[in-house]
């Protein structure tokens, strides 16, 4: 009798067990199509200059991935190791350098940053306190919104009018390289169907301009044999776009590699040109995966 509870009990757990694995919450693959083992991808990123890791701002996977990525990184590369974040804009940096070097707590810091994502303390604060706990640097890269703001209203002649105080804070080479029939920048246009505003260029621009200043932080910081880990929606460096095609125009040569995240529909309906050239690396998360939205 006993000997039968224990088959039964042992067949239920294999049962349990495989349902459990006919729903994983993702698949990591590699741009060939093929899954990738993540401490060979680990060993690659760690053979970078710039690893860009596109997210779903609310996936928990892709936060997950990401302060797992970093830890590993981190046993490789140890101090060399920086971050560069989309979330936080270049206007902050100061006040994070002086929370980073522990002039005052968390309590203080907060308050004082403007345009905080309202899902900072679940998905980006592990971040910054392992930068913290490390003592690596976090870079906040993105351009104030105020100033994407005016340059989708008025256009780039908006630059003209900021102080060399606020130009400081923007990426210096918007004017310099911008081109509108950029596939990243296409395509928004394209996205509107017979619906494309007056002002089309304006927001073309306005994007242009949180790629060129994520760039460009990216790359003002960046000194041989570091490693950047930049953390950024999937749309600013998906298909070598966004970010990615700035720092190539600023400055090539680099070794850049970079992760996506997808969701399992739309891994299947890509086509094999597509998938190759997303991201080197590809987390497929479920559909229904639960968000981290407050």
């Amino acid at each position: 009798m006993k000997y039968l509870i224990l088959t039964t009990l042992l067949f239920i757990s294999l049962i349990s067990t495989t349902r459990a694995q006919d729903k994983p919450a993702y698949q990591l693959f590699k741009n060939n199509g093929k899954t990738a083992n993540y401490n060979k991808m680990i060993k690659d990123l760690a053979d970078s200059d710039m690893v860009f890791f596109g997210e779903y701002h609310y996936n928990p996977i892709s936060h997950w991935m990401q302060l797992e990525v970093s830890k590993n990184l981190f046993e490789i590369k140890g101090d060399s190791l920086f971050f560069g974040a989309e979330m936080l804009e270049s206007g902050n940096q100061l006040v994070l350098n002086e929370y980073l070097s522990g002039l005052y707590p968390e309590s203080k810091m907060i308050p004082e940053m403007t345009q905080m994502w309202n899902n900072y303390d679940t998905d980006y604060r592990p971040l910054v306190e392992f930068a913290k706990e490390n003592k690596l640097r976090f870079i906040a890269t993105n351009i104030p919104r105020r100033y994407a703001s005016l340059i989708s209203k008025k256009g780039i002649g908006a630059l003209k009018e900021l102080s060399p105080e606020a130009l400081a804070l923007i990426g210096p080479d918007l004017e310099t390289y911008f081109d509108p029939t950029v596939k990243a920048y296409a395509e928004m246009a394209d996205n509107m169907g017979g619906h494309v505003p007056p002002n089309m260029l304006n927001i073309q621009t306005a994007q242009a301009a949180k790629d060129a200043t994520m760039a460009h932080f990216s790359l003002k910081n960046f000194k041989k044999g570091d490693l950047l880990l930049h953390i950024e929606g999937s749309y600013h460096s998906n298909y070598g776009q966004g970010i990615i095609w700035w720092i190539h125009q600023i400055n090539p040569g680099l070794n850049i590699k970079s992760i996506t995240t997808v969701t399992a529909t739309e891994w299947s309906k890509l086509t094999s040109e597509e998938k190759e050239s997303i991201a080197n690396y590809i987390i497929v998360v479920a559909d229904n995966m639960t968000q981290t939205e407050n």
